[in-house]
């Protein structure tokens, strides 16, 4: 019986909209923005300080984080340890994914999920893509002139690329991880859909 989807995905596939209309067919727990708040709390830093590490490895980051913790912020805090950066990032989020996996019920977004959760037979793991044209379609949709969208496409996956390869020594997408693969362009509606009947079928297989 499968508790917990995981949803890897292509910058501007529309994954975060897709995640949110599946968790709410299935009445299950949401993360994606609600988890960086929740490794942020963990690790008791800002949620910004989160988000500047997520899916990223790189020097020029790591000199954001150091002036990020340089501004006003810093002095607000008592802190015990070296500033956030993405190696303490990955330390807290497999900490807090693991937690949310017992719990169960649930759609994670990201984060190195599938590679956090893979060892586990109760999740089912998707990766969303779609053609540069559709990824530029849905940015520019959410207020993006078609020049930031082209620079968000042409880099986020890049740095995720990175991330993971780094952190797990791994191509991306490690495509062994995945029950399925779905291009988003057939509409969101289509995806949910094919998501659900392929869990529901695979739940019908003797192990």
């Amino acid at each position: 019986m499968y508790r917990i989807i995981t949803v890897e995905r292509e910058y501007g596939c529309g994954a975060g909209e897709i995640a949110r209309q599946l968790s709410s067919k299935l009445g299950w727990k949401l993360w994606d923005r609600e988890l960086t708040a929740e490794i942020a709390r963990v690790a008791n830093v800002d949620s910004s300080a989160v988000s500047m590490c997520e899916e990223r490895v790189d020097s020029a980051f790591q000199k954001l984080v150091k002036v990020f913790w340089r501004g006003s912020y810093e002095r607000s805090m008592h802190l015990e340890h070296q500033p956030f950066g993405p190696d303490r990032m990955v330390e807290v989020g497999e900490q807090v994914m693991r937690e949310i996996a017992e719990q169960g019920n649930c759609v994670i977004v990201g984060r190195g999920a599938p590679y956090f959760l893979r060892e586990r037979s109760d999740v089912f793991h998707i990766f969303l893509y779609a053609p540069r044209a559709e990824k530029l379609r849905r940015i520019q949709e959410l207020g993006k002139n078609l020049q930031d969208a082209e620079e968000l496409v042409d880099t986020v996956d890049r740095e995720r690329m990175l991330f993971i390869k780094h952190y797990f020594g791994a191509d991306w997408p490690t495509r062994s991880l995945y029950h399925l693969m779905i291009n988003t362009a057939i509409g969101d509606e289509n995806v949910i859909s094919m998501i659900l009947y392929s869990m529901q079928t695979l739940e019908q297989v003797p192990a």
